[in-house]
């Protein structure tokens, strides 16, 4: 564990900025990178309102949340992350980008650094065929928000290190997460379980079973969820929804993954959630 110091993450949109955020408030110097200032600006502004909050609430002081911030280095060139022990991505879940990234980060960083993706469906054994290091290719697969929430899914490749799993079971602890092993299999078991609910939800929806607000009290009174399978899709954002349904459909190749045709169709329309302000429900700017 002594090994990891300085961390890069790779994209610094919802989960990125997440990960930059608990990776410096415990203690590592994170590099952030993204393709665009634009998206570095944004995800650095979240992660100041974050600490913001966390200082507000006395869970850290100001001077913390000051040192926390200066800990995280925005990063637009690549090659910088050659001082990198360890690489989260966390970039969009579509297996070409990732695949990609995978390959650059391999010749970027140093031989015995761990190249770990957040990705919540996308093969783990896949991603690191891709490299000269199957051995040191992981899942780390946090969730939103990822200040908030304790769970992080470790996934292991069919080729990950027992060394490799080892420490990054060890560093998620440090980041004060609690690790779950999971195997490498579609959409994990969080996906896997979670993902066919929101899609029946849909389903039900769409044949006029009842409304979303219905579907969603249901879930909040009668299994005491706390948020409906709808509203959580709103949150997660449909796209999302839907590229780890077809990655469960191409993945298991059962039938019962199928994605909602109203799903697909909102997708389409850009209705995704809210992020774009519309999605079951609406949301204002």
């Amino acid at each position: 564990m002594s090994d990891i110091k300085t961390i890069a993450v790779l994209g610094a949109g919802t989960m990125g900025n997440g990960i930059a955020h608990v990776c410096a408030r415990a203690g590592f110097n994170v590099l952030l990178c993204d393709l665009q200032q634009p998206f570095l600006d944004r995800g650095l502004a979240t992660i100041e309102k974050n600490l913001a909050r966390e200082a507000a609430k006395e869970k850290l002081t100001q001077d913390q949340a000051t040192q926390v911030l200066a800990r995280i280095t925005p990063i637009l060139d690549r090659e910088a992350l050659n001082i990198c022990d360890l690489a989260i991505e966390a970039a969009n879940e579509q297996f070409e980008i990732k695949s990609e990234l995978f390959k650059d980060l391999d010749h970027i960083l140093p031989p015995q650094a761990i190249l770990a993706s957040n990705t919540s469906s996308i093969s783990i054994t896949k991603l690191a065929a891709q490299t000269s290091r199957p051995d040191q290719v992981i899942g780390m697969h946090f969730f939103n928000p990822v200040p908030v929430m304790q769970l992080v899914e470790v996934i292991r490749g069919l080729q990950t290190s027992q060394q490799t799993f080892d420490t990054v079971h060890a560093l998620s602890q440090q980041l004060g997460k609690t690790p779950v092993e999971v195997n490498d299999a579609p959409g994990f078991v969080s996906n896997r379980v979670l993902m066919p609910l929101i899609n029946e939800a849909i389903y039900a929806v769409m044949e006029g079973v009842a409304t979303p607000a219905a579907i969603d009290q249901v879930f909040k009174l009668g299994m005491a969820h706390p948020m409906g399978p709808l509203t959580l899709a709103d949150f997660i954002g449909l796209d999302v929804c839907l590229d780890i349904m077809r990655v469960l459909v191409t993945g298991l190749g059962d039938s019962k993954y199928r994605p909602c045709p109203l799903l697909i169709r909102m997708v389409d329309a850009g209705w995704l959630g809210r992020k774009s302000g519309r999605g079951f429900y609406t949301y204002p700017a």
